[in-house]
This record gives C-alpha cells, structure tokens and sequence, in this order.
C-alpha cells in the first residue's frame, strides 16, 4: 500500500468521494475475501438479510465483527489504511470505528436508498471516512453513486431504513427528511453533479460520513459484490446521541455526547506524531 498523493486528498475533501486506485496488493483482497467467506458461515448477533436468506439472491451485511475475524483486524492494525485515512481526513490521528460487510449475490435486486451515513452514527465530528473496499470488479454503471458536495451542505437528514427505504422519525430539531434526490439532480445536473467510479479488486472508494450516496441492485448473474467498508474518525471526533436507535447500536458504555472515544471498542491505530 501506497502513499496516496495530493489531488485524491482534493477530490476527496472538495467532493467528499474518490477512488484510490489498486490501494490494496492481492494478498490483501485475498486476506479479505476469506475473512468475509468467515462472517458469512459465522455470522454476528447484527447480521442482516435484506432478503431472504435462503434465496441464493440475497443482500447480507454484518458489522464490528472486526475482533472475531482476524482477516478484519490485521488489515485493521498491520495495513496502512489508518495512515491513509488519517491524511484524506486532515487529521493527527484515526481512530476505528467500526467495519461493514456488504454483500450483494448476483441477481440481487435490492436498491440501497439515497442517504448519508452520520445521523446513523453515535459518532459527531467532520474528520470522518469510510474506505469501501472492493472484492469484486464493479462497472461504474450498477456501482454507489455520490451527490458531490453534497458532505459540506450542513444539512443532516433523517436515516431511511434500507428493507423499505422508509425514515426511521418524523423531522425534529435538525434532522430534515431527505428530499427527492433523484428529482434535484434531473432538475440541476451540472449544479448537483454525481460521481460514481468502476472498481476492480484492490481499488478503494473513500467518502466522507455525510456525503449522499446510493446504490443499485447487482445485476450480474454470475458476479457477487463483495465490499468491505472500514470507518475511521479523528482528532475531533465525540461521542452523539441520535433521536432514534443508533447503528451500529452502540451502548454508551459510560460516555456522554461531547466525550472524546476514549474507549477499547475505538482504537486509534495511528497515533500521529
């Protein structure tokens, strides 16, 4: 694994998305793919099917399993990933949040719905990215799309629940419901411009918690879409409470919002300098 250079720091931070091109070697995407054969066969108390599980169809996820799959944590702890989030971030340090397991079998028709993944999140703070890593090649038509920009709106929208693509509440305080994105980019392309990228194994798709983004069906009738997103935070990272049920769903475990994540299930992994 590489440096990454100055002009993938801009893209990130202006669009809040790039790709890292051919980040991982091999060994490492082989590494993973096994640590993902593992979840599957042993899945954790958070595993979901979006479908049926014994449709060969499926859409499956499971996440902080990262300490009972030792592919997840030496990727974790002995890659340079928490180096490389460290400068997309601007930030001394990264600390791990947490990984996310997506799989998508091929013929999965399940759409991921337009939203951003902080109010999700027990977590606030801008120093934030997730590394969406590919196992699988993934054309940039049936991959995630981004709303450029769309992390420096100052605008926080309520989840939406990806079985049904309904809200989890009702608008309160600052959580709006999430507009017609689809509607606003046909209105105004060049003013709302999306960003998608082609992924072969090794690339890593980097975005920001807060930038929009969705994602198709997998078509590919004999393709899987294998993806293993791990989440990093920074110096200025704290502890949030959300209006509804976080995820993953944390307990607080003694912190409070505003407390620094000084707690052994959010490691910094580069301590900076």
């Amino acid at each position: 694994m590489t440096r990454i250079v100055d002009l993938e720091i801009e893209e990130f931070r202006r669009d809040g998305a790039t790709v890292l091109r051919q980040l991982l070697p091999e060994s490492w995407v082989d590494e993973l793919a096994a640590g993902v054969e593992h979840n599957r066969t042993h899945p954790s108390e958070w595993s979901h099917w979006y479908t049926n599980p014994d449709e060969s169809d499926g859409f499956w996820s499971d996440y902080v399993t990262w300490r009972s799959v030792p592919e997840y944590e030496r990727i974790v702890r002995e890659g340079s990933l928490a180096m490389v989030a460290s400068q997309l971030m601007g930030s001394r340090t990264a600390r791990f949040f947490h990984e996310h397991v997506l799989v998508k079998e091929p013929g999965a028709t399940e759409r991921t719905p337009w939203h951003h993944d902080q109010p999700y999140y027990c977590v606030d703070g801008d120093q934030s990215v997730s590394m969406w890593i590919a196992l699988d090649p993934v054309p940039a038509d049936t991959a995630m799309r981004f709303l450029a920009g769309s992390h420096r709106w100052d605008r926080w929208f309520i989840p939406r629940k990806f079985v049904d693509h309904t809200p989890y509440a009702a608008e309160s305080g600052r959580y709006e419901l999430l507009p017609d994105i689809d509607a606003l980019i046909a209105e105004d392309p060049d003013r709302r411009r999306v960003v998608s990228f082609d992924t072969d194994p090794g690339d890593v798709i980097v975005f920001h918690y807060r930038t929009l983004h969705d994602a198709p069906g997998n078509p590919s009738t004999t393709t899987r879409r294998r993806a293993v997103s791990l989440r990093w935070v920074g110096d200025d990272a704290v502890w949030a409470e959300r209006p509804w049920q976080v995820s993953p769903p944390f307990d607080p475990a003694g912190l409070v919002p505003g407390d620094a994540l000084d707690d052994e299930r959010f490691p910094v992994v580069h301590p900076g300098s």
